[in-house]
């Protein structure tokens, strides 16, 4: 089907890879007033057309000399120069290096030509007319040279970069007033199930309140994404389907959640056939979220994920941040892999490859326990990482394992 064997139980990785190997409508690129832009991402590249600082500055309140003329300073003979001048942060007028003169200088004040070190006002006696030194400098002590914190024609900012306050600092630098940055990515979420309501609406018997989408449309906002369409739909295919044509005439990524395995009420699959949806896999060796489908229709992403909860957000982690980065160019979205070591055993032997909540410190990690099923969420609130565990084989504490940290 569509070139694929999508009930292999193939790995998270080649699920992954099916995803990132297909063709999708990128999002646009816009220019926005750079203070408009935080948090976004940064769409090229960010070159200096100056250097910075454009002169040589001081780093410190004291006075500015050439080196040379203090070679014979010493304790037991200090030796005087001539103060000819005061500058300031800011100050631009001219000043001609004359032998044996010091000039008055605060921090950030322009370095006359000729100047090329600075002594500190505390190893002087602070003289206004005639400054007394002690010992001799350095040449280039205390002196920051042009280009000391960006040189021009650098790329200060590689595109693909969120705009975070390092980022922001560094294009004020530039004098940057507006920046190309990515268009916010598009998701639309659709929960599927007669039994699913919202949360104020009244308990009634049989029915739950829906918690997945919550879950995601927090996670996705944190980043700067849009959410653009957010309904529940009960097990209708009609009402399902026309609800999906809608989601992806007006966003980049379009979520499902519930009815992916095989029960009666189960529509998915019938309803992506019925769409012509290029499906690239379904079955994935994985616990939890074994029935979770991946999908492509007219050149956009769909997830669609279990109805547990717990199930859904690792199956999301573990796909939506992967395709995320591919719209946008940010390899910082991608979920963030690390190894750690095992503060207990886990002892419980799986029959497939599973992810286990834990909390991750340091180079350490716990398994947090608690009911730890796919439909419970409740014990989430002391996790920060999913442990990714072997099929088949527990492990002993001190041992070494896989972690993928949830996004905060």
């Amino acid at each position: 089907m569509n070139g694929y064997n999508i009930m292999t139980g193939i790995s998270v990785e080649e699920a992954v890879k099916r995803f990132l190997d297909e063709e999708y409508f990128k999002t646009e690129t816009i220019c926005l007033p750079v203070k408009e832009s935080y948090g976004m991402i940064i769409a090229e590249d960010c070159q200096a057309g100056t250097d910075v600082p454009a002169f040589p500055r001081s780093a410190m309140d004291g006075y500015a000399v050439s080196a040379k003329d203090t070679l014979c300073a010493s304790d037991d003979s200090p030796l005087k120069l001539k103060v000819s001048a005061l500058q300031y942060a800011g100050d631009s007028d001219p000043i001609v290096y004359e032998r044996n003169t010091a000039i008055r200088i605060m921090t950030g004040g322009r370095i006359p030509e000729g100047y090329d070190a600075v002594i500190k006002q505390e190893d002087t006696d602070l003289g206004e007319r005639e400054v007394t030194i002690y010992s001799p400098v350095e040449p280039f002590m205390n002196y920051c040279p042009i280009g000391e914190n960006i040189k021009k024609g650098e790329i200060v900012i590689k595109k693909g970069r969120k705009i975070g306050r390092t980022e922001a600092g560094l294009l004020a630098m530039l004098g940057l007033e507006h920046i190309k940055v990515k268009r916010p990515v598009r998701v639309s979420l659709i929960a599927t199930g007669s039994e699913l309501l919202r949360a104020g609406e009244a308990l009634r018997d049989g029915m739950i309140y829906s918690s997945i989408s919550p879950m995601i449309e927090a996670s996705i906002k944190a980043e700067g994404m849009e959410i653009v369409y957010d309904v529940i739909c009960p097990d209708d295919k009609a009402v399902i389907r026309e609800s999906i044509k809608r989601a992806l005439d007006i966003s980049d990524v379009l979520i499902t959640t519930g009815g992916v395995s095989v029960g009666k009420r189960d529509l998915l699959h019938e309803i992506l056939d019925d769409l012509d949806a290029k499906k690239l896999f379904y079955g994935v060796d994985i616990q939890p979220g074994t029935p979770t489908i991946g999908s492509m229709i007219e050149k956009k992403p769909v997830l669609s994920l279990s109805g547990n909860p717990y199930a859904a957000l690792v199956n999301f982690d573990l796909y939506f941040w992967e395709i995320a980065a591919k719209l946008t160019g940010c390899d910082e979205l991608k979920p963030k892999r690390l190894e750690a070591y095992l503060n207990a055993p886990i002892t419980k032997v799986n029959k497939m490859r599973r992810f286990v909540r834990g909390y991750y410190e340091g180079d350490r990690v716990s398994a947090t326990g608690g009911k730890n099923r796919s439909s419970i969420i409740s014990d989430l609130t002391g996790c920060n990482c999913y442990i990714d565990t072997e099929k088949g084989r527990r492990y002993e504490a001190g041992e070494s394992v896989k972690i993928v940290l949830m996004k905060e």
